[in-house]
């Protein structure tokens, strides 16, 4: 064979073995993913919470270059938009007090104990005295309370609550009815709601307090109450 027939011969072979090998599209994908499955080429991912908190900043990223984006005057846009979402959460904040957990426990009002209107008149006063309004505020919803009981104008019943106590002697008192429900819902929100009483509502509740002390009850709202 001459040289020319034998670097002919030669190209044919390798033409022959270039022809490259027709695997099908699906099975060729399952293979390669069997092969990237192999835990060799996964020992340095992240774990499960990694991958997570990844994509969860990915989407916080993508969400504040959308809001830029689509926002007045881009960048500076976004930070008016959180600055007013911020000023709308301190306003509620102010608004609704805390979120306090838990449930109200039913001897919430007076406690496990058995103490007088006097007892926890005097309390309330050591509290004000001390500039403890929010304490002062809740010994002396107490009084009132207990003083009506002592006065056969509420009968003593364990669990009973301050909004409770307000609306039913509001019935045999209907002049200080609306006063009673005001200083209910002043106890709620300082016991309750996380609010902090001042030196006036204290006032307002001890003015409260002595009025009902002689406070002379309505016969008929006496009677409804008595058949209700």
């Amino acid at each position: 064979m001459s040289g020319a027939g034998a670097i002919a011969s030669v190209r044919r072979l390798v033409r022959a073995d270039d022809i490259p090998v027709d695997t099908p599209r699906v099975p060729a994908r399952e293979a390669a993913e069997d092969e990237l499955s192999r835990p060799m080429y996964h020992e340095n991912d992240p774990n499960l919470l990694q991958r997570g908190l990844n994509r969860f900043w990915e989407w916080i990223g993508s969400l504040f270059d959308s809001v830029a984006d689509g926002a007045p005057g881009g960048p500076l846009g976004i930070v008016l938009v959180v600055l007013i979402v911020v000023g709308l959460a301190a306003a509620l904040w102010w608004r609704l007090g805390t979120p306090q957990r838990g449930v109200r426990s039913a001897d919430a009002l007076f406690g496990s104990g058995t103490r007088s209107a006097d007892a926890y008149r005097t309390t309330a006063e050591a509290h004000a005295a001390a500039g403890r309004w929010t304490e002062a505020v809740q010994e002396r919803m107490r009084a009132v309370v207990r003083t009506l009981e002592e006065r056969a104008l509420l009968d003593p019943r364990p669990g009973r609550t301050a909004d409770e106590a307000a609306a039913e002697a509001g019935r045999s008192l209907p002049q200080h009815a609306d006063r009673l429900r005001t200083a209910a819902r002043v106890f709620d929100d300082v016991t309750y709601g996380g609010r902090t009483a001042d030196e006036q509502a204290y006032a307002t509740l001890r003015a409260l307090d002595l009025e009902l002390m002689e406070a002379k009850p309505s016969l008929a709202g006496t009677a409804r109450g008595a058949g209700a």
